[in-house]
């Protein structure tokens, strides 16, 4: 009896600018590796139009009724979302925190890879192997949407916004749980936590117990304890002492975009916005943003989109098939495919198809 390949169901959300052109590429990596698969998995994609045209034709990001729609999907394949007629934190909250807070997509991890062929601006980059991932706590912390604005009515000038970070001691020892779980399976078992506890003296000082609570369960795992000021300059002065660094929504989604520009370029930074219970589909989407300035004209950088494809596959247990992601991209970059963000000439079809063509490798 011929065995039934395993089909996983995928929305494809490309959203704005080259968030759609970077999601085309994705998805074209992710057929070639099923097709190389030898019939036993395939994939199964619906595409949601939504993003800030949507919002131009109906008000609204995504459709009232859009978490429904994808809440039955094995993973969310995601661009990017943002474009000058829509005000970003409309843009933002309308559609990506929309998803990602709905879904209780908890666990946001976003490796930073040095890619052989990519120049880093971090001159130890040269001589030192670096690799290290960030793990924000992607569902409270400064992205909570706690505030408002008052008193409006007391004229120009007058007006109090309040915005509040949540934090709990059941969201802390989830996500800091988590950073230490992954760490057990790096080569350098360490987690570095990093805080502002010293100026934020409740929910970061609550972290900071947690995180020294939870350590104690983990007696072979290194730990330190880092302020996020402190933490900026490791990440350039000593990143080869960085393995896994778990911070809340905002410290993580700072210091990943520095290490990402470490590496070369926010174009190459991959990440995955998890529900590791998989109540919910989780996300996978390319750090960088929709790129209004380049979007359509073929040149943007579609490592990042694909190395978050790569992601999603290892969310779906095929290990194998992502490290073969991986290699690909190593031996594109390397032999000096790359688009101009990384000092290139290659359109972003070029680097798709020699990835692809690197798959065999």
């Amino acid at each position: 009896m011929t065995e039934q390949p395993q089909t996983f169901r995928i929305a494809a959300v490309p959203a704005d600018g080259v968030g759609i052109e970077v999601v085309e590429a994705g998805r074209a990596v992710l057929e070639a590796i099923a097709g190389a698969a030898s019939g036993r998995f395939a994939f199964a994609w619906q595409d949601f139009p939504w993003g800030s045209e949507y919002y131009a034709n109906h008000g609204r990001m995504m459709a009232e009724d859009g978490l429904d729609q994808l809440k039955d999907f094995d993973a969310i394949y995601f661009g990017a979302v943002g474009w000058p007629t829509v005000p970003d934190h409309v843009s933002l909250w309308g559609l990506r925190l929309k998803i990602c807070q709905s879904f209780d997509q908890w666990a946001n991890i976003r490796p930073v890879e040095f890619l052989p062929g990519i120049q880093s601006p971090l001159r130890k980059a040269d001589t030192t192997d670096l690799n290290w991932v960030v793990v924000r706590e992607n569902s409270e912390g400064e992205y909570a949407g706690f505030g408002g604005r008052n008193f409006a009515g007391r004229g120009p000038g007058g007006e109090v916004a309040v915005q509040s970070a949540v934090f709990t001691e059941a969201g802390c020892e989830r996500i800091i749980r988590f950073a230490f779980d992954l760490a057990r399976g790096r080569a350098h078992k360490k987690v570095s936590s990093v805080t502002k506890s010293n100026a934020q003296q409740y929910g970061m000082v609550l972290w900071d117990d947690v995180f020294a609570r939870v350590a104690t369960d983990y007696p072979d795992v290194e730990t330190e304890s880092v302020l996020v000021d402190a933490m900026s300059a490791k990440f350039v002065l000593r990143p080869e002492d960085l393995s896994v660094v778990v911070a809340s929504n905002l410290n993580a989604d700072i210091l990943s975009d520095l290490g990402s520009a470490l590496a070369g370029s926010l174009g190459l930074a991959a990440s995955a916005n998890l529900n590791p219970e998989r109540r919910f589909p989780s996300m996978f989407e390319p750090v960088h943003g929709s790129a209004p300035d380049i979007a359509g004209q073929g040149v943007c950088n579609p490592v990042g989109a694909i190395g978050s494809a790569a992601l999603m596959l290892d969310h779906f247990g095929l290990h194998d098939e992502a490290k073969r992601v991986h290699r690909a991209i190593e031996a594109t970059t390397g032999s000096g495919i790359r688009t101009r963000d990384v000092g290139g000439t290659a359109t972003t079809r070029e680097v798709t198809a020699a990835i692809i063509d690197n798959l065999a490798g």
